[in-house]
This record gives C-alpha cells, sequence and structure tokens, in this order.
C-alpha cells in the first residue's frame, strides 16, 4: 500500500472485520492508547463493528487533554503579565483553567500568540529582545525532541528572554499505572504509533511480559487499526503476551536515536501531574539543570496559584477508560465544543470530541 486511499479502502476493511469476527471467541477488552486512534476508530464507527461483546476502552493519549490545570493555570498567569508573548499551539488555546482560557485572556488583551513549532517562538524572542517569549511545551515523546531543539537553539543564540514552561509526559508510565488500578479490564493495548516511531517499542516489552499483556504498535488509519486489532486478538486467543508492530512503514525497534539524544541531552525524567488523573511518578520530564535558565517556572514567580477542577466534568473517569464520554450528564448540552467543562472536548484527539464529531448520544 502506497497511498492514503489505500489505508481507507472498505473491501479491505471488511475482509479484517470479517476475519476478527472468525478469530475473536471471547468478549475481548482493548485499549487504543493514542486519541488520534480514537478519532479514526469513532469517526470511522470500527468501535460499533467489532464482534459481539469485544470492546475498546479509550486511553489517555490526548496531550492536551492530559495537561494539567496547574500548568495551564501557570501559563495564563504569565500570560497575563505585561511585556510577555505567550506562545503556544493553537489547540491549547480553548481548553479550559480553574478560571478562563488562553483564547480569553487574549481577547482580553494578553499577547498569546498560536505558534506552528516551537522554533517559531525562538524566532520571535529573537525579533523582540524586549519581551520575554514563553513556549508552552506540552505533549508526549512524539514533541519533545522538537522543544528540546528549540531550547538548545536559544541556548546557541544565547537569548535571555525565551523559556519553556514545560509539561511532557511518558507513555510507559501511565500504561502501568492503568494496569495496576484494581479495575482495570484493558487486556491489550494498542500502542501510538509516532510515539513508537521517536522512542521504538523497546521500553514496551517489560510491560508486555511482565503484566503479560499483548501490545501492537500500530498507525492511525482505518486499515491500520483493523490489522492491529486482529494482531492484538491473535496474541490474546493463543495466550501470548509480546510486542508487535503493525506501524512497520514508520516505526523501528529501536526507534529515532538521534531524537532521543536529543531529548536526553534537554530533558530529565521527573514526576508529572496528569489532568483528571493525578501525579504519576517518572510519567513526564523536565528540563535539566543545564538549561535550567530557559524553565519558566523558574523564570516567574507562580506562588499562590490555586487550581480546582469544574466538578460536573468526569475527564478524569473518561481519560482512564473507566467511563464513555455519554455517560457525562453534560456531554452535548452543558458541555460542548464550544462551551467545553473539560480537556477532552476540546481538543482534536480528545475522546468527548470523537463522540460529539461522531455525533453519539447519550442513551
Amino acid at each position: 500500500m502506497k497511498y492514503l486511499d489505500e489505508y481507507r479502502d472498505p473491501v479491505l476493511a471488511r475482509r479484517l472485520l470479517a476475519e476478527l469476527r472468525r478469530t475473536a471467541t471471547r468478549p475481548w477488552r482493548i485499549m487504543e492508547v493514542c486519541g488520534g486512534q480514537t478519532h479514526t476508530l469513532v469517526r470511522q464507527g470500527i468501535d460499533e463493528l467489532l464482534p459481539a461483546g469485544m470492546r475498546m476502552i479509550h486511553g489517555p493519549g490526548c496531550p492536551v487533554c492530559v495537561t494539567s490545570l496547574q500548568t495551564l493555570d501557570r501559563a495564563m498567569a504569565i500570560a497575563a503579565r505585561p511585556g510577555v508573548i505567550l506562545t503556544s499551539f493553537g489547540d491549547m488555546l480553548r481548553v479550559p483553567g480553574t478560571e478562563t482560557d488562553l483564547l480569553s485572556l487574549r481577547a482580553r488583551g494578553a499577547d498569546v500568540r498560536v505558534v506552528y513549532a516551537p522554533m517559531d517562538a525562538v524566532r520571535l524572542a529573537a525579533r523582540h529582545p524586549d519581551r520575554e517569549v514563553v513556549f508552552l511545551a506540552v505533549g508526549f515523546e512524539t514533541t519533545a525532541p522538537a522543544n528540546a531543539t528549540a531550547v538548545l537553539h536559544a541556548h546557541r543564540l544565547g537569548l535571555t528572554n525565551f523559556s519553556v514552561l514545560v509539561s511532557h509526559v511518558l507513555v510507559p508510565p501511565a500504561m502501568t499505572a492503568l494496569l495496576d488500578d484494581p479495575d482495570c479490564e484493558v487486556q491489550a493495548f494498542l500502542a501510538a504509533g509516532h510515539v513508537c516511531a521517536v522512542m521504538g517499542w523497546r521500553e514496551y516489552e517489560p510491560i508486555a511480559a511482565d503484566r503479560r499483556v499483548p501490545i501492537v504498535v500500530t498507525g492511525f488509519e482505518p486499515l491500520d487499526l483493523l490489522e492491529g486489532l486482529l494482531m492484538a486478538v491473535r496474541q490474546l486467543e493463543s495466550g501470548r503476551h509480546q510486542v508487535e508492530n503493525q506501524y512497520a512503514r514508520a516505526v523501528r525497534r529501536s526507534g529515532n536515536t538521534e531524537a532521543q539524544d536529543v531529548i536526553r541531552t534537554v530533558f530529565r525524567v521527573t514526576d508529572r501531574p496528569w489532568r483528571g488523573i493525578g501525579t504519576l511518578p517518572a510519567s513526564g520530564l523536565r528540563l535539566a539543570d543545564a538549561y535550567a535558565r530557559y524553565d519558566a517556572e523558574r523564570r516567574f514567580d507562580l506562588a499562590g496559584l490555586r487550581s480546582a477542577e469544574d466538578g460536573e466534568c468526569i475527564a478524569g473517569s473518561v481519560l482512564t477508560g473507566a467511563r464513555l464520554p455519554t455517560d457525562c450528564a453534560a456531554y452535548g448540552t452543558r458541555c460542548t465544543p464550544r462551551h467545553p467543562l473539560g480537556a477532552p472536548m476540546v481538543s482534536s484527539e480528545g475522546t468527548c470530541a470523537a463522540f460529539y464529531a461522531a455525533g453519539r448520544t447519550r442513551d
């Protein structure tokens, strides 16, 4: 297969579904980790075409959704200060904080700018030496190399007015935390192909072996997901628990070693709070001490901030797969993409947004 349309071929999709139905003899529970995969599954209706009893559990792989409320409130506190340009990817602007969001803050006069790459923020800092330029650095391992490269470039230029507000999170600790939950129903994982394109899949192998859970590195198109599900079910049916790679066109076991090197140069592993979930040990990245001068948390006094989630939002349960968006009393009424109560209804990778866009309604 060479072209995008071939990964959406309905004839091949029906064949994969038929083989999946022939193979599955039990009501397996499989989690897709990535929010992009969730959107494909829901938009294409794949989750509703699976063998009887088989169920997808939608995971916490939406970087916007799991960025902690504290980080977002800190970003807004920084943006509200005179002389500051806060930069961010566009999907962060409408994520609700404790009291407001970055888009509303910009409407009130804060200099909040959308950038398409972290290097855009470095160039802004070089052009505006009289302003503090802050980049909101969020995401999984996928975006960490570009953010690390931006810090290195700012360091080479000798910029003193550039900093990053870091909220990077890591996938494997989240998977183990989910499996450690006594109520966890996950029996296999579809791992996020873009994360594995950077990191490879070696760090997933101990999880598969120790927890006896199949893990299939999977792409994002309908046929990718159907093939990944078939590979996972074949493992489950045969009692195997290994890491397999469906996304062979993009992922190697070793990953991208140059990208890993730049991550290790600039960042160190740290505990990290996940929005709606809580703090997970060794589940995030912080700047290494050699680059601490670029840490926005150190540069700005952010003491005294108090963050509080909306009490009606069940985002935490949605992010861990314990509940569906349609289980929420506010879904589609008091919580919509235009007026969200929680991050999963805002992000292009959020589960609530996926259900809403697909027209899923509460029973």
